[in-house]
């Protein structure tokens, strides 16, 4: 059971769970790609195809995009409602805080940032002369390894598995829900709720801090 007066860890993905967007369907707008991009996305998140083969191929349609128009996605960060306020709720009973993400670290460490996360992992997108060359850099953070990334921030922190949240809406984070002492499927597709504890279907972060705090005095400070 998760104990919030206990050190503890909350791993989040980045695209459609702590954003809004799916960053790489928005990069993929910039070069009139979306549609392309946006289907294998989709594809991805159901778990009908791989989602490492998937990224790569995805990245390889965005080669030649200039570097800074990235920025134009982030202007400003497209944070989803009640992920500020949730983070710094986390924040206040002294847990970690993590983004783990098939995205991209251009993005991410933009979030560690803003939201003073501890950690952010995530694929980097090769960029030569300040342009996208159609390559992301191995190991890619694919289902398996966000896992991976979640046991190992534990560790890192000296957390027991049993206090860790893991908080996602697609395919490619089930691993990592499976992995957590407590699984949060947020605005997820269906084959993602079936392996959570909790299901969040209202937009708002700030949804699971109130679960939380109505479970009663096992949860006080």
């Amino acid at each position: 059971m998760i104990n919030f007066s206990q050190p503890g860890v909350a791993v989040f993905d980045m695209d459609s769970t702590l954003i809004g967007i799916e960053c790489i369907d928005e990069i993929a707008a910039i070069a009139e790609l979306k549609p392309q991009v946006a289907a294998i996305t989709a594809a991805a998140m159901r778990g009908e195809v791989d989602f490492s083969a998937s990224l790569q191929q995805r990245v390889a349609l965005l080669k030649g995009i200039e570097e800074r128009t990235l920025a134009t996605i982030f202007s400003p960060p497209p944070l989803t409602p009640g992920a500020r306020e949730l983070i710094q709720w986390l924040q206040g009973w002294g847990w970690k805080t993590a983004v783990v993400s098939g995205g991209f670290t251009w993005f991410a460490e933009q979030l560690k940032q803003l939201l003073q996360l501890d950690e952010a992992v995530a694929n980097r997108l090769e960029i030569i002369d300040g342009r996208l060359t159609g390559h992301v850099f191995s190991p890619i953070i694919d289902a398996q390894a966000k896992a991976e990334q979640l046991t190992k921030l534990a560790q890192r922190w000296n957390i027991p598995a049993h206090n860790t949240l893991a908080i996602g809406d697609g395919a490619n984070d089930i691993p990592m829900l499976k992995a957590a002492g407590f699984a949060i499927a947020f605005c997820a597709k269906a084959t993602v709720q079936q392996h959570a504890q909790l299901v969040i279907n209202d937009n708002n972060l700030m949804a699971i801090a109130h679960y939380f705090e109505d479970q009663g005095t096992a949860w006080q400070r």
